[in-house]
């Protein structure tokens, strides 16, 4: 008996010793608390936290400024391709370059990298399927000579008169380097570049990633069908450059213009 209450106090002390020292993993834990956070889904989580408790920072304008702006940029895109009827935040989004100050309210970053992807997909699939296709042709190549963003916005981008109302900043024109935009009125020396000159202030290279935005958004808003019509109809046709390395493979020049006949020409319906 008195082994047993002796056994039972001695487990008692036991216990009593194991919660108040602490163990090596206990001090692990608490020291690994106090520590800045290493791991990523902290960072993700913290940086979650920071952002919902931020304010958020937009340029001063008043909403009926932004709605009156928003107008210019749907009325100019509803027209260049109807009968497609463009939201006003997609409107903007797509012609609100991230070098102009509008950009912290929306930009079209991000639908210039889907639309990227959307006219390698299509042009991809041209290729394969065209009887021109040779085993010697350089799939890698040829996307890059036809799909290179500053042949987008020196080739395609003036056929859809981006330039009368995309907000973008001009570089390395001095005092020159002012925001433009709708209703903006554009400096006589940018009025008429060389294109060396063009792309040296960043011209090209933002008119292009506006082409890839556009493709993304209609693509995002209208679906795969319009987005490949639109491919074929308002976009390869501008990349058969006659006499240049740029553009669309020559091999592939009359293939590409069977199927925009087929498609109704380069005003055909972007809808069926």
């Amino acid at each position: 008996m008195f082994k047993s209450r002796g056994c039972a106090q001695a487990l008692r002390r036991a216990a009593t010793i194991r919660q108040t020292v602490p163990t090596p993993l206990a001090n692990f834990r608490e020291a690994a608390a106090r520590l800045p956070c290493r791991s990523y889904s902290q960072a993700v989580e913290r940086t979650a936290q920071a952002s919902r408790t931020a304010p958020v920072i937009t340029p001063s304008k008043s909403r009926a400024e932004w709605q009156k702006q928003d107008a210019v940029l749907v009325q100019h895109l509803n027209d260049v391709f109807s009968p497609l009827k463009f939201p006003p935040e997609l409107a903007s989004r797509i012609l609100t370059h991230a070098s102009h100050p509008d950009a912290m309210r929306r930009h079209n970053g991000r639908l210039s990298f889907v639309g990227r992807r959307v006219l390698q997909s299509y042009l991809l699939m041209f290729i394969h399927s065209s009887p021109a296709l040779r085993p010697e042709h350089d799939y890698e190549l040829i996307l890059e000579r036809a799909l290179n963003t500053y042949v987008l916005g020196e080739h395609v981008a003036p056929k859809w008169q981006i330039g009368k109302v995309l907000k973008w900043r001009p570089m390395n024109v001095g005092n020159m380097s002012k925001p433009l935009g709708p209703n903006v009125e554009v400096p006589s020396p940018l009025m008429n570049l060389e294109p060396d000159n063009a792309r040296s202030v960043g011209m090209y290279k933002v008119h292009g990633t506006t082409v890839e935005a556009l493709v993304g958004g209609v693509f995002h808003q209208f679906g795969g069908s319009v987005a490949h019509r639109l491919f074929h109809t308002r976009v390869l046709p501008h990349l058969l450059l006659q006499g240049s390395h740029e553009g669309l493979h020559v091999a592939y020049h009359d293939h590409a213009r069977e199927v925009c006949e087929k498609m109704g020409g380069p005003q055909g319906p972007l809808l069926r």
